[in-house]
């Protein structure tokens, strides 16, 4: 008959296998970056928190508002959200937090603490 093909029993087996391959690529991909995030929002917050710390710790002698205030500052121009800050004597603690979404609908939140003071010895 005109028109008809002898397919020898290939029925598009390969080319699901393909696909599924390619599905798996796709989300080990989608994986590497949401962890990617994670990990670089991690890392910002730390450094938030850092700088906000020796921010706050160049204010201690004012009071705690100013050191706090200062920190705060410093870690909103760096991208995250100050959680806490205290002044212990003429150290500061600051907790910085930075949300992220890795992936479309995936919000995580990184938290980070530092302290900072005079040195000590």
């Amino acid at each position: 008959m005109r028109g008809e093909r002898d397919l020898g029993g290939d029925r598009g087996g390969a080319t699901i296998c393909l696909l599924a391959v390619g599905l798996v690529f796709v989300l080990g991909g989608l994986f590497g970056a949401g962890v990617g995030a994670a990990r670089m929002a991690r890392q910002q917050a730390r450094v938030a928190a850092d700088f906000g710390a020796l921010a706050g710790a160049g204010r201690a002698l004012q009071n705690e508002r100013a050191a706090c205030a200062r920190a705060a500052e410093i870690v909103a121009a760096n991208g995250a959200r100050l959680i806490q800050c205290q002044l212990d004597g003429l150290d500061v603690l600051v907790t910085a937090e930075l949300t992220v979404e890795p992936l479309p609908g995936l919000r995580r939140s990184a938290t980070a603490t530092s302290r900072a003071g005079p040195l000590r010895g």
